[in-house]
């Protein structure tokens, strides 16, 4: 009887201790590593004008993919972009739009609002050249000595 309690103690302190290590190896995806960065070191703000530098990210559930490309910035408001294709040429993003999500699209911190579509497709702007510089790190003081 003893034996059965501690084996079964034993398997489940095994699989916390595996579900523990699971969580902890979970990669983030291509939008939250931006997204981090973008939140840690802040960005300048993003100006009228054609942006041929940006990132365009999709995201579905966990899913995200990132993509090259191009947005058009008109009145501190994102009106068109495009992803790159490989080739070089353009292609607009067009997609049906949930509760017109794709009009009045600010950009705050460097990454425009999400854009939410009818099928629950979640896609964001970002400019990553107006991430701000990383900051100086702060200088350690010397241990004292015996002098």
């Amino acid at each position: 009887m003893i034996k059965k309690v501690l084996l079964t103690g034993l398997i489940l302190t095994s699989s916390i201790l595996i579900k523990a290590q699971k969580d902890e190896t979970k990669e983030l995806n291509c939008y939250n590593k931006w997204s981090i960065k973008f939140d840690e070191r802040g960005a300048e703000e993003v100006l009228d004008g054609v942006y041929s530098d940006v990132i365009i990210t999709s995201r579905v559930g966990a899913t995200s993919k990132c993509f090259s490309g191009k947005a058009e910035v008109i009145g501190k408001k994102l009106t068109k972009f495009y992803i790159t294709l490989e080739d070089g040429s353009y292609e607009e993003v067009k997609r049906t739009w949930k509760d017109k999500s794709n009009s009045e699209v600010y950009i705050i911190n460097g990454i425009s609002k999400t854009m939410i579509t009818v099928n629950t497709e979640l896609i964001n702007v970002l400019w990553p050249k107006k991430i701000k510089p990383k900051k100086a790190a702060m200088k350690q003081a010397p241990e004292p000595t015996d002098d």
